[in-house]
């Protein structure tokens, strides 16, 4: 599909409803809620992860879930029940010290650009 309509309007989120999008480290999290052509709304949630090639070029690892209506309310509770468990059993961690915060930086894509 191309980039631009007819009349040269962007068109590569037409079916894009709504859009949020969380910042963890060196990876970002995509929740866009599109459309189908019947209007038909479902999610899709984006991994995009900073990598770098063999020249020190960075480029992003995408993974994508496409999750569908009729899955929503199972999806939906296996995530809260994963959460639980999670909170309920996770072994005490030490926190991290200042050195290890600053390997955990928040990606500016500007920086990318140039």
């Amino acid at each position: 599909m191309d980039k631009y309509d007819k009349q040269g309007k962007d068109n590569r989120d037409s079916n894009e409803v709504f859009s949020k999008s969380v910042r963890a480290g060196n990876r970002t999290y995509f929740f866009d809620v599109k459309a189908t052509k019947r209007n038909e709304y479902y999610l899709n949630i984006t991994e995009s992860k900073r990598k770098f090639d063999d020249s020190g070029k960075p480029f992003f690892e995408k993974h994508k879930i496409f999750l569908y209506k009729e899955d929503f309310e199972k999806f939906s509770d296996s995530l809260v029940d994963v959460f639980d468990f999670i909170k309920e059993n996770q072994p005490e961690i030490e926190p991290y010290n200042e050195e290890e915060k600053s390997k955990f930086t928040d990606l500016n894509f500007d920086d990318l650009s140039k």
